[in-house]
């Protein structure tokens, strides 16, 4: 079976030169990758020389208009080369060879699939658990704050999807964009990334319009990748500012509490799951 072609993005700020190596070479070594576009957001360009690989196109930014709107530079690019599909990576991600191609035949099948994402994995083997079901005001806000760690953990089994197991192949409203894998003809459909999004809450924001749109995003835990994930956005008080700042803006545009279309979502995930705690 010969399967599509694809091309990929990464997007960089400051970003440690052997962490950023690994996730370069894990793209390049699939030979269905056409194009690598580097969208650096450095204050200084991280890269001076150019690369041996002809996939990779390096573009220094003069100013950081935030993670959505670098990729979706590289998205535009996609669409004008004809690529049918297009990956979104943080920079941080690493996998081992065949992994975009086990993908790939998983999508060949599937042409009403939007976005997939494969197992994440902590660089110790432990399991990430990036399936989630469309945010709620306290998933997002309240959760951050909550001193009761009972109460956090029973919410984090059934926003987490936990109960799953993160085992078989499912269909999940919110997938992490840390590794992105999309189908260009849907998102033609649905539009880019909400630029007025700076960095945080973005992907969910794209998933619920492709699911808004018709299309499947699913977790498939056959293909497994490795993330160096940190929580930035817990760490840094400018961080947490501008996470606050997303998850206002999402919620003004798809609503706070009162959400028919959250809830409708939310319970067609439970229910094909059977959960019925």
């Amino acid at each position: 079976m010969t399967l599509p072609v694809l091309s990929c993005s990464i997007v960089l700020y400051n970003n440690d030169h052997e962490v950023l190596s690994n996730a370069i070479k894990s793209v390049l070594q699939c030979g269905l990758v056409q194009h690598l576009y580097l969208i650096d957001h450095s204050p200084k360009p991280l890269y001076s020389d150019t690369f041996d690989d002809k996939r990779v196109h390096y573009q220094f930014m003069d100013t950081n208009k935030g993670y959505g709107a670098g990729h979706n530079i590289a998205l535009h690019k996609s669409i004008a080369q004809k690529t049918p599909y297009h990956l979104v990576l943080n920079p941080d991600v690493h996998f081992d060879s065949g992994t975009l191609e086990c993908l790939m035949a998983y999508l060949s099948t599937h042409p009403d699939v939007g976005n997939i994402m494969p197992k994440v994995l902590y660089p110790d083997g432990r399991l990430q658990y990036l399936c989630k079901l469309l945010p709620s005001p306290y998933d997002w806000i309240g959760r951050r704050f909550n001193p009761v760690k009972k109460m956090v953990d029973k919410r984090n089994e059934l926003f987490e999807l936990r109960f799953s197991g993160y085992n078989k192949i499912m269909e999940v409203p919110y997938l992490s964009g840390c590794f992105m894998l999309l189908n260009m003809k849907a998102i033609k459909e649905t539009g880019f990334f909400d630029e007025q999004i700076f960095m945080y809450g973005e992907e969910t924001d794209l998933c619920r319009r492709l699911i808004a749109t018709g299309y499947k995003t699913i977790f498939f835990p056959d293909a497994t990748i490795y993330h160096a994930f940190e929580k930035g956005s817990h760490k840094s008080f400018r961080l947490t500012k501008i996470g606050m700042q997303s998850a206002v803006y999402y919620f003004n545009k798809w609503g706070w509490f009162c959400d028919k279309e959250r809830k409708r979502i939310n319970a067609k995930t439970l229910s094909q799951l059977a959960y019925n705690r």
